[in-house]
C-alpha cells in the first residue's frame, strides 16, 4: 500500500498518534472549542482542554467521544483532521490508518469510526480492539497460546480481555473509568462538604492523591471552588480518605467487571491467567492502589507496564508492522468509498 502506516488511539480522555519509523508523535486531550454563534473552529487538544470551565458563553468546550465511542461526529473529525495535518502536512499520500476501539462496539460504531477517519484525511483504514493493542503495545507475544488478562482502563471505558493465539477469546466493556471517578470526586465534595469545583480540578485531585486502596499515611491538598449554598469563592482541603470514599464504589465495580470475566473464562486459559498475571494499562492504572484492589478481588497478580498511557497507542504500530495480526481480527484497510459506498 502506498502511503505512510499511521496508529490512532482515539480516546474519550486524549488522541495519541503513532508514526511508523518514528512512535508517538501526538498526545492531545480529546477537547474541541467552538464559535458558539458560527460553529468556526477554535481549538483542539491541549489549547482547547486549558479553556474548560473558563470559556464565555461565545465559546463551546466539547468532549466529543463518550465511553469510548463518537458522540459528536463534527469534532471528532475536527480534531482528528487537524492533528492528522501536523503529522501528515509534507506527506505525497494519503496515509493508511490503524484505529482503536473498544472490544464490544456495535458494526454500526465501528462504521462511524472509520468513516470518520477517512473522512478527516486517511486513505485507508482498518480498526484493532484496544485490549489487543495494549498486549502488543506492552511487548506481549500474544500469537502464543498461552492465555493472558488485560485491563485497559481508560477515560470513558474500562476494557477487559482474555487474549489468546493472536486474537481475543472473551472480553467485556465497563463503561466506568477515568471521567466517572471525576464525577464521584465533584459528587463528593458538593454533598458532604457543600463545596462545588469543576471537572480539571476533580481530575488534578485524583491524580495527585486519589488511590483505590487506603494508603497507610493520609495526604492533604488545598482545593478552590465555590460554597453550594452561599455560591462564594472558597479555599479548603481535602484528603486521601474523602477521594478514596467517592470513587470507592466504581472502583469496586471495575474490579467486579474483571472478577466476572475470570469467572466465565476456559479452564486451561483461567490457569495462564494464575501464572502470567493481569495485565494493566490506560491511564487507570496510575491510580495508586488500583493494582492491589484487583489483585485482591481475584487472587491474581497484576502487572502495570512502565508506560500504561502509551500502550494502546504503541499496539498499533506494532499491528501496522506485522500486518498478520491485523488480519487474522478482521482488520481490512477500506478505502472511504470502500466504507461509505459512496465517492467524495
Amino acid at each position: 500500500m502506498l502511503g505512510t502506516n499511521i496508529g490512532i488511539d482515539l480516546g474519550t480522555t486524549s488522541i495519541l498518534i503513532f508514526v511508523e519509523g518514528k512512535g508517538i508523535v501526538v498526545s492531545e486531550p480529546s477537547t474541541v472549542a467552538f464559535d458558539t454563534d458560527t460553529g468556526r473552529l477554535l481549538a483542539v487538544g491541549q489549547k482547547a482542554a486549558d479553556m474548560i470551565g473558563r470559556n464565555p458563553d461565545s465559546i463551546t468546550v466539547v468532549k466529543p467521544m463518550r465511553s469510548g465511542v463518537i458522540s459528536d461526529f463534527t469534532a471528532t473529525k475536527a480534531i482528528v483532521r487537524v492533528l492528522l495535518y501536523k503529522v501528515c502536512k509534507n506527506m505525497v499520500f494519503k496515509p493508511n490508518i490503524v484505529v482503536c476501539m473498544p472490544s464490544t462496539v456495535t458494526n454500526l460504531e465501528k462504521r462511524t469510526i472509520l468513516d470518520l477517519v477517512t473522512a478527516a484525511g486517511a486513505g485507508r483504514a482498518c480498526l484493532i480492539e484496544e485490549p489487543l493493542a495494549a498486549a502488543l503495545g506492552a511487548g506481549l507475544d500474544i500469537r502464543r497460546p498461552m492465555g493472558t488478562m488485560v485491563v485497559d482502563i481508560g477515560g470513558g471505558t474500562a476494557d477487559i480481555a482474555v487474549v489468546t493465539m493472536g486474537s481475543i477469546s472473551i472480553s467485556k466493556s465497563v463503561k466506568i473509568a477515568g471521567n466517572i471517578l471525576d464525577e464521584d470526586i465533584i459528587r463528593y465534595l458538593r454533598r458532604e462538604r457543600n463545596i462545588v469545583i469543576g471537572e480539571k480540578t476533580a481530575e488534578s485531585i485524583k491524580k495527585r492523591i486519589g488511590c483505590a486502596y487506603l494508603r497507610d499515611t493520609e495526604l492533604a491538598i488545598g482545593i478552590k471552588g465555590k460554597h453550594y449554598i452561599t455560591g462564594m469563592p472558597i479555599t479548603d482541603e481535602v484528603n486521601t480518605t474523602e477521594v478514596y470514599l467517592a470513587m470507592r464504589e466504581h472502583l469496586e465495580a471495575i474490579a467486579e467487571g474483571v472478577r466476572s470475566v475470570l469467572e466465565v473464562t476456559p479452564p486451561e486459559l483461567a490457569g495462564d491467567i494464575s501464572e502470567t498475571g493481569i495485565l494493566l494499562t490506560g491511564g487507570g492504572a496510575l491510580l495508586d492502589g488500583i493494582d492491589k484492589l484487583i489483585e485482591k478481588r481475584t487472587g491474581v497478580h497484576v502487572i502495570i507496564p512502565d508506560d500504561p498511557l502509551e500502550c494502546v497507542a504503541l499496539g498499533t504500530g506494532y499491528a501496522i508492522e506485522h500486518m498478520d495480526i491485523l488480519e487474522n481480527n478482521g482488520g481490512i484497510f477500506k478505502t472511504r468509498e470502500e466504507i461509505t459506498g459512496f465517492k467524495d
